[in-house]
């Protein structure tokens, strides 16, 4: 009943888990659909919530699932992600069955393994309104598990659903590049929001955080130009960069002419010394 994802956390558990919280897991793994379902309930009773540290996980533990990773996760989430990946070989009915009783019937540490395990889950289209059902929940680690680190939205929502999922980040004022497949699917509508954004914090003397300029970056029309006018008098250098890099990927010729007037940063962005990299924080 295994998944072709199952074997990649088979050498992790056994590096994070005691001799007896291993002989638990490993039991656990030859049970059927209501014992592993049950498992995934009462692991806490068997396991510790030992914290995944970025020295024991390899960033890229599934090379074919880019974007996955465990980082920062304890023992428990993991554990139940992994029997969630058991359920692969049953049938689709039979899935979605399982997987409704234990959303219907989660509580707060389940849901987020249940929405971690996405990625990993085969039938993807059936679990996409439990998915964005997550990005408007009101419950901060939900709306992580589903945003930050995990490869399903990137695959999965269409352009609102992406949209709404971004905004929220920022508005949450969580880090946007820890949203895997954010550059892939930069759009003119989220630009526009994020303009709108923008001149709404500025109209309430508020601060605009310098990241989000990159969504901004491939779609800034002309007649928004005094955007740029703005970040370029601004003191904090961040907020210059941002601008340099806009005009750098612009399209414009008066973009290019701008950009001239601040030589120190052109020929830094040229020589790949300044990029969006460097104002992730």
């Amino acid at each position: 009943m295994h998944s072709q994802f199952s074997e990649h956390f088979l050498p992790l558990l056994q590096k994070i888990t005691t001799e007896s919280e291993w002989e638990w897991i490993q039991s656990v793994s030859h049970l059927e659909t209501k014992g592993l379902m049950t498992a995934f309930v009462k692991a806490p009773r068997f396991l510790s919530k030992t914290t995944i540290q970025n020295s024991v996980a390899s960033e890229n533990l599934i090379p074919s699932l880019p974007g996955f990773q465990v980082n920062g996760w304890d023992l428990v989430r993991l554990s139940r992600v992994w029997f969630l990946t058991h359920f692969a070989s049953l049938t689709k009915d039979e899935f979605a069955n399982i997987m409704d009783t234990l959303f219907d019937t989660a509580e707060l540490n389940e849901l987020i393994a249940l929405y971690s395990a996405l990625p990993l889950l085969p039938y993807p289209n059936l679990w996409l309104a439990r998915a964005t059902d997550a990005v408007r929940s009101n419950m901060g680690s939900v709306f992580d598990a589903i945003a930050i680190c995990n490869p399903y939205p990137f695959h999965h929502f269409p352009e609102l659903a992406w949209n709404q999922l971004v905004l929220k980040t920022i508005f949450n004022e969580k880090p946007i590049f820890s949203i895997y497949g954010l550059g892939k699917r930069r759009n003119m509508e989220l630009s526009l929001s994020i303009i709108d954004y923008a001149k709404e914090r500025w109209a309430a003397s508020r601060t605009v955080p310098i990241q989000v300029w990159y969504l901004v970056s491939p779609f800034l029309k002309k007649e928004e130009f005094s955007i740029i006018e703005k970040l370029l008098g601004s003191k904090h250098e961040g907020e210059v960069v941002a601008a340099c890099l806009i005009l750098f990927e612009s399209n414009h010729n008066e973009a290019k002419d701008l950009l001239r007037k601040y030589p120190k940063y052109e020929i830094e962005i040229q020589n790949g010394n300044l990029n969006w990299s460097n104002l992730y924080v």
